[in-house]
């Protein structure tokens, strides 16, 4: 990626899924990571932003070629609107959670970056959601994340609906998710549908 090689680093993932490799292990173990990789090299300017957002581009261009694996199994789970706050523009992470929980059976409403909270409840209402997933990457924001829980819980469409809340932040301070009213939060995709699983009553596949 740094060298800006994205053929050669999509081609690698291809034919690591092509071979058996678990989609689910190339999110977790080359998608996330990698990102994780490529913040701290911005963080400590050691790559440009350009290079940051070439990277990030490109990794949201291979997870889109996996998804003929991903929207393929049944849906007999819940469903899920995973979204950004207003002003929230990393978006990467919030859309692997959204694809995670496609994998596991979920229905999944993936409405992206900078999201108004009007737009968010009306998803919500339309798609009968179950959990509503916020992705906020950046500490200021999360007073928007509060600002949106806020909205839900007084919302009458959204009466019961779970909330859950990852990112940064939420790492860093481990009872953050339930300070802002949320009902928990995950360190990455996978532990998100545990949690997802055990609020609403289902199993994980």
């Amino acid at each position: 990626m740094l060298r800006g090689e994205r053929d050669v680093a999509s081609r690698l993932v291809l034919l690591a899924v092509d071979g058996g490799m678990p989609v689910k292990d190339i999110y977790l173990h080359v998608f996330q990571l990698a990102q994780y990789e490529i913040g701290r090299l911005w963080q400590t300017n050691q790559i440009s932003v350009a290079q940051e957002h070439y990277c990030t581009a490109a990794t949201q261009l291979i997870m889109s070629q996996l998804y003929p694996h991903i929207f393929s199994g049944k849906k007999n789970n819940g469903t899920i609107v995973a979204t950004c706050v207003s002003g929230e523009l990393h978006e990467i992470g919030v859309r692997m959670v959204a694809d995670f929980f496609e994998m596991d059976g979920w229905n999944s409403y993936y409405l992206g970056a900078n999201m108004p909270i009007s737009g968010i409840l009306q998803a919500l209402a339309e798609h009968k959601a179950d959990v509503l997933g916020i992705g906020t990457t950046i500490t200021y924001h999360v007073t928007e994340s509060e600002k949106l829980i806020r909205a839900v819980r007084s919302d009458p469409a959204c009466q019961g609906m779970k909330i859950l809340v990852g990112g940064y932040p939420f790492n860093i301070e481990s009872d953050l998710a339930k300070k802002i009213g949320a009902d928990g939060s995950a360190a990455n995709a996978g532990s998100a549908i545990t949690l997802a699983n055990q609020l609403i009553g289902k199993n994980s596949r």
